[in-house]
């Protein structure tokens, strides 16, 4: 299958860069959504997640379960919260298949990592779907700003990332 580029028919679109290798260990443990392309599930109508995170553990098993935590801002701050499987696709650790609900299914590339895993770029091969995520609610405008240039070289269309708003208790 062939992909092709808005506006520019006829010219195959590779599938987007991921990093080398990922430990998946060092993912473990809470991430922090620092910025996101829109998409229905977190901005859709009567829909605007804030304060989302990601929490991953390993299992006895090898695989690593997901819990990702959202509160909607349209409703009250009403928590959503959603479990899931992930498992890598390749040796690299850098391609992962995420399983919500034994039903979903999802592949999720990592394609940018800062080498001290405090920031990660996680993108679907589509590109329709991209997230920036952190170990801490915020990075700085550095990192945000190289993460962005991934983003745009890798084809993701980086003018519509949103920051997501992290609201930290005092």
């Amino acid at each position: 299958m062939r992909h092709l580029l808005p506006g520019r028919l006829g010219k195959p679109r590779q599938p987007p860069a991921t990093v080398a290798e990922v430990d998946l260990n060092r993912l473990l443990g809470t991430w922090f959504e620092v910025a996101r392309l829109p998409n229905l599930e977190a901005d859709g109508p009567g829909q605007h997640s804030v304060n989302v995170t990601a929490t991953s553990s390993k299992r006895p098993d090898g695989l690593i379960t997901v819990q990702t935590v959202a509160h909607n801002a349209k409703a009250g701050m009403r928590r959503n919260e959603v479990n899931g499987i992930v498992h890598p696709a390749d040796p690299s650790g850098s391609k992962l298949i995420l399983r919500f609900f034994k039903l979903i299914r999802g592949d999720l590339w990592v394609i940018g990592l800062d080498p001290d895993y405090r920031w990660a770029l996680m993108g679907t091969p589509s590109r329709r779907r991209l997230w920036l995520i952190a170990r801490t609610p915020h990075v700085e405008p550095s990192d945000y700003d190289q993460a962005m240039a991934i983003a745009g070289a890798q084809g993701y269309d980086a003018a519509r990332v949103r920051p997501t708003l992290q609201q930290v208790a005092a």
